[in-house]
């Protein structure tokens, strides 16, 4: 204060001057260039305990934002609610309403456990639609099957669901098991396509020897339109004391067993065209594969 009344010999009707500027409304900017004061330091002294005048202040982004928190928060709204509303971080949510009382909760602990179960149940629901819309648009772009396209779909899933021919173990014959409905009906198709009378056909199921035996078969025979009595013996999987069967519900019917009689011709070409559906897929695997009686082709 010294070096300044020093300075200014006058200090006191200088402060007054530039009180009354203040008073006027002038920024400090505007009171330095009329009094000549070009110190800072010496401006805010001249100028201490006078509030700037409104056009000077500097308007802050958030302060409505934070008006609005504090009024919503009061009305009972959550930090997760409130952010919602206004946009905003929940770090600044907390920050501007922090000082305020914890609004009582809406709802009793069990309306919130209803409303958290309802609410999932409602998004499962969803995604259940959303999958069944998914396939059923993937399923209609299929359309009806020409002979060629069923000729090939026949020979791959036999080829991943029927018996091969081994070296150590020949089989040139058809045999299929498989516990889908929709899979059996797709190969009984694919075998009247290749002209195999149901004469041919030897049936049976191979299914725990806890499980109902007698409905299982009647289940079949009414998919494959073969009379039970015509069924061979059904293959019972026995049980050990180690068994945890866990396919115990009502849809368990166990496997059924189709075994065609007089097939190795049948076979050979199956396997085959399987041969013919991988070089058509990546020719450049021609060189590996090879055909040989006593060596299944190789890849």
């Amino acid at each position: 204060m010294t070096e300044i009344t020093s300075k200014y010999a006058d200090f006191e009707g200088l402060r007054k001057q530039a009180v009354a500027l203040r008073r006027e409304g002038l920024s400090v900017r505007q009171i330095r260039d009329r009094l000549k004061v070009f110190n800072n330091d010496t401006l805010h002294r001249l100028l201490a305990g006078e509030p700037a005048p409104e056009w000077t202040r500097r308007p802050r982004a958030k302060d409505e934002l934070r008006a609005k928190a504090r009024e919503l928060r009061l009305q009972g709204m959550t930090y997760d609610r409130i952010e919602a509303e206004l946009g905003c971080s929940k770090s600044s949510v907390s920050l501007w309403v922090r000082d305020l009382p914890k609004p009582e909760p809406r709802y009793s602990e069990e309306e919130r456990l209803a409303r958290m179960n309802a609410g999932l149940a409602d998004l499962r629901a969803r995604r259940d639609q959303e999958r069944a819309q998914t396939k059923r648009i993937a399923c209609e772009s299929v359309g009806e099957l020409s002979d060629r396209e069923l000729f090939l779909a026949g020979v791959t899933l036999y080829w991943a669901e029927g018996t091969k021919d081994k070296p150590h173990s020949r089989r040139e014959s058809l045999q299929f098991i498989n516990s889908d409905p929709n899979v059996v009906k797709l190969y009984l198709n694919w075998l009247g396509l290749l002209g195999v009378a149901a004469e041919r056909l030897h049936l049976r199921v191979s299914i725990h020897e806890t499980a109902d035996v007698a409905g299982a078969e009647e289940f079949w025979a009414d998919l494959t339109g073969v009379p039970r009595a015509c069924f061979k013996r059904a293959t019972l999987k026995k049980h050990t004391p180690k068994t945890n069967r866990k396919n115990t519900g009502a849809t368990y019917r166990g496997c059924l067993v189709i075994y065609t009689t007089k097939s190795a011709d049948l076979y050979r070409r199956v396997e085959g065209a399987w041969y013919g559906i991988v070089l058509g897929a990546d020719p450049a695997t021609g060189d590996n594969v090879r055909f040989s009686r006593h060596q299944s082709p190789m890849v």
